[in-house]
């Protein structure tokens, strides 16, 4: 089986997305994780180009990682420079990183326009400083930037910066398509071309980094590696600059489960799904339902017609086993779906909607109701369970609504101010309680905790994560639906419940008071606790 070493440059060409942020405490948390996913490559930064960057390798030094190896990017000497006075170099070697990436210039264009220099100096600055790193018992790697562009440019000199890099010592060579502009069929021939030109030399190692700027960074490194590559740069989730990089959540499996490609191990790859969340969550980003394997809808079926077929046999509308990445098959229920949607939704969620065909046709149809009422319940799968509980008259309320009041004040000096007061009852237990919020439904979820935390003190592992409104139909002006959706999260699980109602307030109350029904109904679960 062959080998392909995976290369992780999220914490350097991730952080130049757009929105993508991590201290340099966050990327030391990252590698932690890329390496116990089984990452071969953990790119840091560029410490010569911010003290952030530096302070992740002074912080990485007192870490034993299992198997990644650290690496630190920077460029090649300045023109007219000694590599021992180039401040760059010195910046890297004092990073301690194991493995140094250095890129130089491959596309002509860039070294007569751009940077105003020779094509013979450009190649000694790339001979000259990979020399000069590897004498200093550096691993190191040379990436060819603009790689592609170059080679399509000036084939004769684009080949001629990679022999500067193999004349200096390296023997990884990584081709860059730095503007994300190549077609698959142009990655493979020229990777091809680039592998028969140097054949003679048998120990190399070629790489491939690309980006999505036409939305071919996955099909592009795996065409490369098709073609011969043994290496394949890319990012968690595929941050980076403009359109992003090569997504390794798509590469690996494509490169472990349909290539066959020795990459990574079997129990690493169940981490991936997780890997993929962290990532988004440490950079503040929501996750990307669409993404594929990791997603949240990779495996979710809707249409009737799906699921039937997935309950006799799931590869009739999937491509793989999602548990291999560690993700889940997920059913949608909407107006769209038919009995076996709902019947498998509620075996899913533990809800036991007996042998009674007529009934199990009255759910589903009662179902459809609310969601052309304006429910969507593919999105809210926490309403969704106590919906079915209550239509198979198996739901147990753990509180009861007796009456809110939510006042908003505003004066011209200060802003808006919202106070809640909710009176629930819990058994033969009335709870009256008030709160302040920084607005109505803050208000509210304040009360309501402050009312539930004595009898049930596990609501406070609940959090609100998200809080989405949405008019239905804006025909009708303010007089029009709103839909609410929240997503809760506590300890161990994440959830989403909804509300409609033309009042954005009693939609928000509806997805509310659900959303913590059902941590109340996890918890009870878990515990059999009841009301203190």
């Amino acid at each position: 089986m062959d080998s392909v070493k995976l290369y992780d440059t999220t914490l350097r060409d991730g952080m130049q997305g757009e929105n993508i942020f991590f201290s340099p405490e966050d990327k030391i948390k990252i590698a932690r994780r890329l390496d116990d996913t089984g990452i071969h490559y953990i790119e840091g930064g560029w410490p010569g180009s911010n003290p952030g960057a530096a302070h992740f390798f002074e912080l990485a030094q007192k870490i034993s990682f299992k198997q990644a190896k650290v690496a630190a990017f920077g460029a090649t000497r300045r023109p007219g420079t000694k590599c021992e006075n180039d401040a760059n170099l010195t910046a890297l070697l004092d990073s301690a990183a194991p493995v140094i990436t250095i890129f130089g210039k491959s596309w002509d264009l860039h070294v007569t326009q751009i940077m105003d220099n020779t094509l013979d100096e450009n190649l000694a600055m790339i001979r000259e400083s990979v020399a000069y790193l590897l004498a200093r018992n550096r691993e190191v790697m040379y990436d060819a930037e603009h790689f592609f562009d170059g080679y399509k440019a000036n084939r004769q000199y684009a080949l001629d910066t990679l022999a500067a890099a193999l004349e200096g010592g390296t023997r990884t060579l990584v081709l860059c398509d730095t503007n994300g502009g190549s077609m698959p069929c142009e990655i493979d021939e020229i990777v091809r071309s680039v592998m028969d030109h140097f054949k003679e030399h048998h120990d190399i190692c070629f790489g491939i980094h690309t980006h999505n700027d036409c939305a071919m960074a996955v099909a592009n490194a795996i065409n490369a590696v098709h073609a011969g590559a043994a290496m394949v740069q890319g990012t968690i989730n595929g941050y980076g600059e403009r359109c992003g990089n090569a997504d390794l959540t798509a590469i690996i499996p494509i490169l472990a489960l349909k290539m066959k490609k020795n990459c990574m191990a079997e129990e690493n790859l169940k981490k991936l799904l997780n890997l993929s969340r962290f990532v988004s969550e440490t950079a503040n980003v929501p996750p990307v339902s669409s993404r594929p394997f990791v997603g949240k809808s990779a495996f979710a079926h809707k249409g009737g017609v799906h699921v039937s077929a997935i309950m006799k046999n799931p590869k009739a509308y999937e491509h793989m086993d999602p548990a291999q990445v560690g993700n889940v098959r997920r059913v949608l229920v909407s107006e769209q779906s038919g009995k076996s949607n709902i019947i498998y939704k509620a075996e899913e969620l533990g809800v036991d909607l007996g042998d009674d065909a007529v009934k199990q046709k009255q759910i589903v149809s009662s179902i459809k109701d609310l969601e052309d009422d304006g429910f969507e319940f593919d999105a809210a799968e926490g309403s969704l369970k106590l919906i079915m509980e209550k239509l198979t008259e198996q739901y147990k309320s753990y509180f009861d609504l007796e009456s809110f009041r939510v006042v908003v004040e505003k004066d011209r000096e200060k802003p808006c101010y919202s106070h809640a007061m909710i009176k629930i009852r819990v058994g033969k237990t009335t709870e009256i309680t008030s709160a302040e919020g920084d607005g109505p439904v803050s208000a509210l979820d304040n009360a309501l905790r402050k009312a539930l935390s004595a009898m049930y003190p596990r609501i406070s592992d609940m959090h609100l994560v998200d809080f989405k409104v949405r008019v239905i139909d804006g025909s009708d002006g303010t007089d029009a639906k709103v839909r609410v959706l929240i997503e809760s999260r506590d300890t161990d699980n994440l959830f989403t419940t909804i509300g409609v109602s033309e009042d954005i307030i009693e939609a928000s109350w509806q997805a509310l008071a659900d959303s913590f029904q059902y941590k109340l109904s996890l918890d009870h679960k878990d515990t059999s606790t009841t009301p203190a």
